[in-house]
């Protein structure tokens, strides 16, 4: 009879020390993963965020709440890049010299085919190009999947969600505003549902969005994570 006793009590004590360290170790293997997981979902709105300040450079600073027209962009648009050759150095600065007047004497120079002006005021080796260059070659790695951009991470083929809102400021400047977010409970899906929900009431309590984000239609932020 001790004995069949003190296997129960084995084996209570087992159950025991297992709940105990499951307890303990199931918020420890939860925040592990949601940092995996929201690193993954940060790299993509950075990505978003490079795509929609260069789309909005060359609209106007008007952004687009819409993911065809983003990727589009990005996939067949091109941004100026200047080429920069040769600096001005001390003597012409202070004679009044600027890159602004130094490119209007050498683009004379070249419409007129008459180099004087360039040679007298020694802008032989000053040189100022632009050239227009892919968007997806130059703020994306080799080999980016402009399509991926609509997508959460860990999602399950959810997208982001995304708006633009344009307002006026009291002085009556224009200010335009996007934001992009997913909620956690989208990519953080098939984790502990308890901890889940207590991340989204915190988060509620603390008057912030329970998820990750950037940019706001409420006041400008030039594109800023709520993670910043």
């Amino acid at each position: 009879m001790r004995t069949v006793f003190n296997i129960l009590l084995f084996g209570c004590i087992v159950a025991l020390v297992w709940i105990c360290f499951t307890s303990i170790m199931a918020p420890i293997r939860f925040d592990n993963e949601k940092t995996i997981r929201d690193r993954a979902v940060i790299a993509r709105l950075l990505d978003i965020r490079k795509a929609q300040a260069e789309y909005a450079k060359l609209n106007g600073q008007h952004y687009t709440a819409s993911f065809d027209t983003l990727i589009s962009f990005v996939k067949t648009a091109k941004i100026p890049f200047v080429f920069k050759a040769g600096e001005l150095n001390d003597k012409q600065l202070e004679d009044g010299m600027t890159e602004r007047k130094a490119m209007n004497i050498i683009n004379k120079a070249k419409a007129t085919g008459k180099y004087d002006d360039v040679k007298k005021f020694g802008l032989e080796n000053f040189v100022r190009d632009t050239m227009w260059v892919a968007v997806l070659d130059t703020i994306y790695p080799r080999g980016f999947n402009a399509d991926s951009l609509r997508y959460v991470p860990f999602g399950g083929g959810s997208q982001f969600m995304m708006g633009t809102k344009n307002d006026t400021l009291r002085s009556g400047a224009p200010v335009f505003m996007y934001e992009v977010k997913t909620p956690y409970t989208t990519y953080l899906n098939g984790l502990d549902k308890q901890e889940i929900i207590n991340l989204v009431d915190l988060q509620e309590k603390l008057d912030r969005y329970p998820g990750l984000m950037i940019g706001s239609l409420e006041s400008w932020n030039s594109g800023s994570g709520n993670w910043e």
